[in-house]
């Protein structure tokens, strides 16, 4: 594991001790890496969504007197963000939970709690189902359950994305008018994805793992909490989340990006979630 650099004067967060570091989780040498916050065991580990980055989405939580104090990992999937963006992985959900797995146990995490979310509760329900050595609670935001059939008409996320029939395609002109539909916030982030590794993990998602992603929730025996806009209305599959255990907690005043829009409330629920 690298050698930690300090980031110093962080406006809310100066007394708090940052580092990056890496892992190599690949055999060419790819390397995910991560910023973390020293702090008490067990660790609290954030995975982002599809064309994002950990820090710039979860640090203000990771920072809230709500989770200060805990040993944060705000780690970037291979391909996305700060870790390296190899163009030979097919970026499945699987493929993005091992090597997720290789660089917690590199990291030395044990059971973790894990906070994660759109596309990357996908894989964090896919990393508990595969590795539930590494996965002590989960807390999924606005996360994807469910395979989706191949979209007809550009919209953000990874149905956007799964617009364009080819990865060539996509690679040709996709990349540029994705970042130009996606708006300035998003495509800050999203510029640092590897165009093969964003376009891959778009279509994967869409294409979901055997198990679905819901199966695999549903089997799971650990602590599971799954926070969603309260101005979505009753979710369809409240009931069938519920009766496998799931809890189920309505943020109000925030859209997809939960930890962006409500910070307080977000990092309270999460909070909550982790010490029931």
């Amino acid at each position: 594991m690298d050698q930690p650099y300090p980031v110093d004067d962080i406006p809310r967060v100066r007394d708090i001790f940052f580092a990056m570091h890496s892992a190599q989780v690949l055999p060419d040498g790819s390397r995910i890496r991560w910023v973390e916050i020293a702090g008490a065991e067990p660790a609290l580990v954030f995975i982002h969504g599809l064309g994002a980055s950990s820090a710039p989405y979860f640090a203000p939580a990771a920072a809230h007197p709500a989770l200060a104090g805990r040993r944060s990992l705000l780690i970037d999937m291979l391909g996305f963000g700060i870790s390296d963006r190899p163009t030979g992985p097919a970026y499945t959900l699987e493929d993005h939970a091992d090597a997720l797995a290789r660089a917690l146990d590199q990291a030395g995490t044990g059971a973790a709690d894990i906070v994660a979310h759109s596309m990357g509760g996908a894989v964090a329900v896919t990393l508990a189902a595969r590795h539930p050595h590494l996965v002590r609670r989960l807390v999924l935001v606005d996360a994807s359950l469910d395979p989706q059939p191949p979209p007809r008409t550009k919209r953000p996320g990874s149905s956007g994305i799964g617009v364009y029939r080819t990865e060539q395609e996509f690679l040709d002109h996709g990349w540029a008018e994705t970042m130009d539909f996606v708006g300035p916030h998003w495509a800050a982030t999203m510029r640092l994805a590897g165009p093969e590794a964003l376009y891959r993990s778009a279509i994967n998602l869409l294409r979901g793992t055997v198990p679905t992603t819901r199966e695999n929730l549903e089997r799971l025996t650990i602590p599971r909490t799954l926070l969603h806009p309260a101005v979505d209305g009753p979710r369809a599959d409240a009931a069938s989340l519920t009766a496998a255990g799931v809890s189920l907690t309505a943020i109000p005043d925030c859209g997809h990006n939960i930890m962006l829009d409500n910070l307080d409330r977000f990092a309270q629920a999460v909070a909550d979630a982790l010490s029931a």
